[in-house]
């Protein structure tokens, strides 16, 4: 099984944004550090959580299981439902890249066990300023 691990951050609210995704499985680590432009820290959740699907897409990565310390994004997911209809097309774009999986797990996880797809998260942040 593939576990990813995916964190968003923004410096501001909103304000320069980037993705965090740590892959491990098959023997192998994997690191994303990706620049997401200006948005805002849920925003950047919903995107992380993308981006690391399409990757896994990508891949042909079978069976995934998922770790976030965002409870939006895990709770959306859990429920196939946002509150805010902000989120909705991010949460739309996710269900349709997780019905491509053959096993697709979701867990929420404290922040202190997602520190490695945080650390991506923050670098990808400064990679923003870095492009100007």
């Amino acid at each position: 099984m593939i576990e990813v691990y995916i964190d968003g951050a923004s410096a501001g609210n909103p304000g320069p944004s980037g993705a965090g995704i740590f892959i491990k499985g098959n023997g192998e680590l994997e690191n994303y550090a990706l620049p997401l432009g200006i948005m805002s820290n849920h925003e950047a959740e919903f995107v992380a959580f993308i981006e690391a699907l399409k990757i896994c897409h990508e891949k042909e990565y079978k069976v995934v299981s998922f770790r976030t310390d965002s409870e939006l994004v895990n709770r959306a997911v859990e429920k196939e439902f946002v509150k805010n209809k902000v989120y909705a097309p991010f949460l739309e774009e996710a269900l349709r890249l997780m019905n491509k999986f053959d096993l697709f797990f979701m867990k929420w996880i404290p922040s202190s066990e997602n520190k490695t797809a945080d650390n991506l998260a923050r670098t990808a942040i400064r990679k923003n300023t870095e492009k100007r």
